[in-house]
């Protein structure tokens, strides 16, 4: 019983200290954060990081709804103002910190050179992100529209549910050309080519929050602060983001 007791203990500390943080971030986040989670674990025994990955429209739709998340990123400021006047996020912990840039990109054999040549017959099919739910599909149409090839393009469009599926389209051949981050462009470099830098449109930065219902308060802000210092930094910054 005494043995059973000293065990009993020793456990409950560990038990006490064992946290876990979900956290819910764009798609375009994928493998830095999952560096970064992996990192911020590493400084904090016991605590682990889980992550949601997907479109950020979705993602605030997931918390809405009272999915039981922790932490927000999103890939666009309007994604965070929905939800900061919903109330769903501590305005206060609301951070930018990161910067990306909208490109176009084509199989490796493709020569398209400027917005004008997707017009052309021989492009018959572009990726783009649903405007609806996904930012890189925002930023794209206010590129188009910019360029007043919005309308004219659209019975070209294949709307994509998040930019990892716009780049797979790319990639596979199963469109002329489509829009993504340069860092996703960067992660498939050997599978597309990037025809040129998309203007035109906001500026892409990232912001990241507490959820207001966080059962991991404290930690999650910890988790925000940590991604805006030196390591998480250093990560994105690897990965192809720049500083917002």
């Amino acid at each position: 019983m005494k043995r059973l007791l000293a065990a009993l203990s020793l456990a409950l500390p560990l038990l006490a200290s064992a946290q876990q943080l979900t956290v819910s971030a764009a798609a375009s986040l994928t493998d830095a954060f999952k560096e970064i989670g992996a990192k911020f674990e590493t400084g904090r025994p016991g605590t682990t990081v889980r992550f949601n990955f997907a479109a950020s429209g979705v993602l605030l739709q997931q918390i809405a709804q009272g999915a039981p998340v922790d932490v927000f990123a999103s890939a666009d400021q309007a994604t965070m103002n929905r939800g900061v006047e919903q109330k769903l996020f501590l305005a206060d912990t609301r951070r930018d910190f990161a910067a990306n840039e909208l490109v176009l990109v084509t199989p490796p054999d493709g020569a398209i050179k400027n917005l004008r040549e997707l017009a052309l017959p021989a492009v018959k099919r572009i990726a783009v992100g649903k405007v609806a739910s996904v930012p890189v599909g925002r930023y794209t149409q206010q590129a188009l529209e910019s360029a007043q090839l919005w309308g004219e393009l659209q019975p070209k469009l294949v709307f994509a549910d998040n930019v990892r599926q716009v780049l797979d389209y790319v990639s596979r051949g199963e469109v002329e050309a489509g829009f993504v981050y340069r860092t996703e462009a960067g992660i498939a470099k050997d599978k597309v080519r990037v025809a040129m830098t998309v203007g035109g449109h906001a500026p892409v930065t990232y912001p990241v929050a507490v959820v207001a219902d966080s059962k991991q308060a404290a930690l999650a802000r910890d988790f925000v602060n940590f991604i805006n210092g030196v390591e998480a930094q250093a990560i994105l910054a690897r990965y192809g983001f720049s500083k917002p």
